[in-house]
């Protein structure tokens, strides 16, 4: 940071007139340069120091304290919103009304006592600017040391070193209904990395679809929206454990996955950018101050963020450029009045959404379904443990095969198995803890599509299925691969009249072209879409018909 003698350069010499004032020295010099050789090393005096400290209003005092833990630094966006602002006053101003004997914050207190300097730091994320001690200044006022081992401990966006955790423990109420941590999130992938393989919407999952394909994103195991042959391979074969590890890295080093434009609720729409890993390094940050096995109020976390370090995701604590919206009513989110609806909303996302998932956090509510309330970091221990249970469930599962088609695949059978037979078929309603899936016609024609054979899935079936394969349905899927679709259920709207003779009178009329493949001597198949014609023409013959569909409108291929 810059020294005192830095931070004063370019003030003009009515200033260095009032700081030295306010400390009590004369100040003789009458240009600028002699009168900072002769200020600033008054400024530096230990004991003078400490004299000024003791004698600054609370507002100003607290203002200072909350600098010196901080490193000496914190956003100015902040600090100004705790301390106030520094009023615009022109030397003219200044000195004909003496505004720094009435000063409106304890910013400005700070300002006119050059305890407080203010410019922009180059930071990861782009320039920010600061409020600041002068670096010469900072040990003399806070007792803390050399302000380079000070600059070693800064935390990012104004973290204090060593403070006491954000919120509060959990009340009994709060965490009354524990969720523990799993590790649901690969099923889902398993699931979507199928449907995507066949080119099928997105299936209804747990983790909401787009929020699963940034985790396989980052993983590379898709890319541009295609899952990749070898990655995919890599990442069902892998043991459960190595699976969700891989996702938790490559989620803490992205750059594309942006828990912002996931949070439910929100739109975020425009061009504008936001440091999505440096906002999660910084949240995550916070929350290892949280005592490891203890539960804590996710409520009073979010608000304590709010009070002492707002502007976590916003680099120059700028509320106004992002385009953020409401998708209930539509309503733009700006200005800092709408923090919780965005920035606290954001925090809430991570902890009851990524952190969940991935099997870092486990989870609490007053009463099951309710709003997450508490939250519980998984500790290092735990997430041993977590990952000998992983371990444990080594997806030995077995599956069910019905003559009917049908194959129930429980969520300990191998994913890279489910992830193969799910593209040979139809997808059925799944239940908590089992996949259903049926094999047709037209699913086994679009498997072949991809270049996937019956005899592939019969392999399948046999490795995994906990009983023999019914003989019926193994016959049945050959005779298909021979032969292809032996049989057609269709549904279709048949005449039926009393004598052939009435028939035959039909069908010499206008309306037989609208009359399809006989069925017998009084039956006939009407072509889709032509029964309201046929009711017609039976009309004009001077019959009425039963069982017409007044709404069908006659359209014709």
């Amino acid at each position: 940071m810059p020294n005192l003698t830095q931070s004063l350069q370019g003030r003009d010499i009515g200033f260095l007139r009032i700081v030295a004032r306010l400390w009590g020295l004369e100040l003789l010099a009458t240009d600028t340069e002699a009168a900072l050789s002769e200020l600033v090393p008054a400024l530096l005096d230990p004991k003078l120091v400490a004299e000024m400290v003791e004698s600054l209003p609370a507002q100003a005092r607290a203002a200072l304290d909350s600098l010196g833990k901080a490193g000496g630094r914190l956003p100015w966006a902040g600090f100004a919103r705790r301390f106030g602002e520094i009023g615009e006053a022109g030397p003219g101003r200044r000195d004909r009304e003496l505004v720094y004997l009435h000063p409106e914050s304890g910013a400005e207190v700070l300002f006119y006592r050059a305890l407080l300097a203010r410019a922009f730091f180059d930071l990861p994320a782009g320039a920010q600017e600061f409020a600041y001690i002068p670096d010469d200044l900072l040990p003399i006022v806070t007792h803390a040391g050399p302000a380079g081992e000070i600059e070693k401990k800064l935390l990012p966006l104004g973290i204090e070193p060593g403070a006491e955790p954000m919120g509060r423990p959990a009340t009994p109420k709060e965490r009354l209904q524990p969720l523990a941590a799993c590790d649901r999130l690969l099923d889902d992938a398993t699931s979507l990395l199928a449907a995507l393989r066949m080119s099928l919407p997105p299936p209804e999952t747990r983790i909401p679809a787009r929020v699963l394909t940034d985790f396989l994103s980052s993983a590379g195991v898709i890319v541009e929206g295609k899952p990749q042959v070898e990655p995919v391979r890599t990442f069902l074969e892998a043991p459960r454990r190595e699976a969700l590890e891989h996702l938790f890295t490559a989620w803490l080093e992205s750059e594309t996955f942006n828990e912002l434009r996931q949070v439910p609720g929100l739109v975020c729409e425009g061009d504008w950018q936001n440091a999505a890993r440096l906002t999660r390094a910084m949240l995550l940050r916070l929350l290892t101050r949280v005592p490891d096995n203890k539960w804590w109020s996710l409520p009073s976390f979010i608000q304590d963020i709010k009070a002492k370090t707002p502007d976590f995701q916003r680099p120059a604590g700028d509320y106004d450029s992002w385009f953020i919206k409401r998708a209930s009513d539509g309503l733009y989110l700006r200005g800092f009045s709408n923090w919780e609806s965005v920035d606290g909303a954001l925090i809430r996302y991570l902890v009851t959404g990524p952190l969940f998932w991935l099997g870092r956090m486990e989870l609490a509510s007053p009463l099951e379904g309710d709003m997450i309330t508490a939250f519980r970091v998984v500790s290092n221990v735990e997430q041993q443990t977590l990952e000998l249970r992983l371990s444990a469930f080594e997806e030995k599962g077995k599956l069910a095969v019905n003559s009917n088609g049908r194959i129930s695949v429980p969520r300990s059978t191998p994913r890279a198995a489910r992830y193969q037979i799910a593209r040979f078929c139809e997808w059925e309603q799944e239940k908590e803890a089992e996949y259903r899936y049926r094999v047709t016609s037209g699913s086994l024609r679009k498997a072949g599509e991809q270049g996937l054979k019956v005899s592939q899935l019969l392999s399948l079936l046999a490795k995994n299925a906990a009983a023999e394969i019914p003989p019926a349905f193994v016959k049945a899927l050959k005779r298909w691969e021979l032969n292809g679709s032996e049989a057609r259920v269709e549904v279709q709207t048949v005449l039926r009249v009393s004598r052939p003779e009435l028939l035959e009178e039909l069908r010499s009329s206008k309306a037989g072209r609208f009359l399809g493949e006989p069925l017998g001597p009084v039956t006939v198949v009407v072509k889709p879409g032509a029964q309201a014609k046929v009711l017609a023409a039976l009309a004009e013959l001077g019959l009425l018909a039963e069982g017409g569909d007044p709404n069908d409108n006659g359209k014709t291929n």
